[in-house]
């Protein structure tokens, strides 16, 4: 077998990641931009991403897909036990990868990681692969959890919750501004040291490509630079349609029998009229979310498409202020949301403001209502609010629910307000920067091709010592 690296125009790269929706479309999306600069790219991820699938593709838009398993049968609860899961997955996950590897005829180039997988790294320093990772977060939440795990800066801790955190190339945060992982609150350990993993693992990999744009994180990106840490933005990592181009094919982890009428809908009302709400493909809103929400919608008097996802098999409750609000917008299990934020007629996005929703609305130039749950969303909600200037973080009761009074204030000062002109404008702004960091000579497209470049280079590098 010629375990090499073949010429130069077909360069391989593999992608790795784990089977949840926001980190294999970035890293899908990263694959057809590396097809389009001329590498040969192949994404794996475990078998358990085909429970849902009755005929899985063998490639999408020129990225072959590929699968390996993670010791569990297909349809074992991944979310029943999740230490379980992770540990399994890192033992069985490396000893499957290696092999499919090893059953190709060439060499890989590079093998490119999101994160949540540490392992990935040691597998590509054990068969001697150049490694990147696709960092799917913004860059501010890179340097803190960079200066964090390694123990560079103070954090808050149970006897000094608020103190304030200065961080090179960011603004000051205090504990409420700060990802939920760095705070002794934090009772997720399995993340804690998976991130511990990843961050104290980082002299594995050789470059760190980011969902994020200069214009947008320039600070602290440059900050990081010239401190020795690469990091090359190349995003927004977006679908094509926010851009008013043909809608890509994404690979959808999530059953869906209905048929949108989102479009038609939308079609249907003013510009800039809508209020979208939607929380990401996790959370759950609780029954007493739901009734401060469509309370608040129904006093603005404004037409809104509201995503609710709900636990699986189960119905939206009956209640009577649903009932109340069902001619005022539409409520649905599911959107075509790069579609809807790219839309004319929505004016603001109620979001929980995880990066990959926030991304499609500064790059279709929609402004947020930032309503953070965990992780890195209060950070985001900071960025959105006092940073970029962009919406607005809504105020949550004692309880942790967003009260039906906030989502009026919220929903009126972005749409309305005195500072929502200013708000649109700075929105509008980095929709601008967004697409020019992504045409040919553009920031983004520049540190791709950088990428590219050297990937290339190091794999004719490994030829030739061949």
């Amino acid at each position: 077998m010629d375990y090499s690296c073949q010429q130069k125009q077909h360069t391989n790269v593999l992608l790795v990641t784990l089977p949840t929706q926001g980190l294999i479309n970035p890293i899908l999306r990263l694959g057809k931009t590396l097809v389009s600069k001329g590498l040969h790219v192949k994404l794996a991820t475990t078998d358990s991403a085909l429970k849902n699938l009755s005929s899985p593709p063998n490639s999408i838009d020129g990225v072959h897909l590929e699968f390996f398993s993670d010791g569990l049968p297909i349809d074992y609860n991944r979310n029943a036990d999740p230490d379980y899961y992770m540990n399994m997955l890192t033992k069985f996950g490396s000893i499957n990868l290696s092999a499919l590897i090893r059953s190709h005829a060439y060499k890989f180039a590079c093998i490119i990681h999101t994160p949540f997988a540490p392992w990935v790294s040691d597998v590509a320093a054990d068969m001697n692969i150049p490694n990147a990772m696709l960092w799917i977060q913004p860059c501010t939440i890179y340097q803190i959890y960079h200066r964090y795990y390694n123990h560079l800066n103070d954090f808050p801790t149970e006897t000094n919750l608020n103190m304030t955190v200065n961080l090179p190339g960011l603004p000051a945060f205090t504990a409420d501004d700060l990802p939920s992982f760095v705070l002794p609150s934090n009772t997720l350990r399995n993340f804690d040291i998976i991130l511990n993993q990843v961050f104290t693992n980082l002299h594995k990999v050789k470059w760190v490509l980011g969902n994020s744009f200069m214009e947008l994180e320039n600070d602290v990106i440059v900050s990081l630079n010239n401190d020795g840490h690469v990091f090359l933005p190349v995003g927004p990592i977006v679908s094509a349609t926010i851009f008013g181009k043909e809608e890509d094919e994404g690979f959808n982890l999530f059953k869906s029998n209905e048929k949108s009428d989102c479009i038609e809908w939308l079609n249907k009302q003013k510009p800039s009229s809508v209020v979208y709400i939607s929380f990401g493909s996790l959370l759950v809103l609780s029954e007493k979310e739901i009734v401060s929400i469509a309370a608040g919608l129904k006093s603005t008097k404004r037409p809104f498409l509201w995503v609710v996802r709900l636990p699986e098999n189960q119905k939206l409750p009956e209640l009577g202020v649903l009932e109340e609000i069902k001619e005022q917008g539409l409520i649905v299990s599911w959107s075509p949301q790069p579609e809807v934020l790219s839309h004319p007629s929505v004016g603001c996005f109620l979001s929980h403001c995880g990066w990959n929703s926030l991304v499609e609305s500064l790059a279709a130039g929609v402004p947020v209502i930032a309503c953070p749950q965990w992780t890195d969303q209060p950070t985001n909600a900071k960025l959105v609010a006092d940073v970029w200037g962009v919406g607005v973080k809504v105020k949550k009761g004692a309880e942790g629910v967003i009260s039906g009074e906030e989502v009026i204030r919220c929903v009126e000062e972005v749409m309305s307000g005195p500072r929502s002109e200013e708000i649109r404008k700075n929105v509008l702004e980095l929709k601008t920067a967004a697409r020019e960091a992504l045409r040919d000579g553009g920031s983004s497209d520049n540190n791709i091709q950088i990428f590219v470049n050297e990937v290339v280079s190091s794999c004719s590098s490994y030829s030739e010592q061949k």
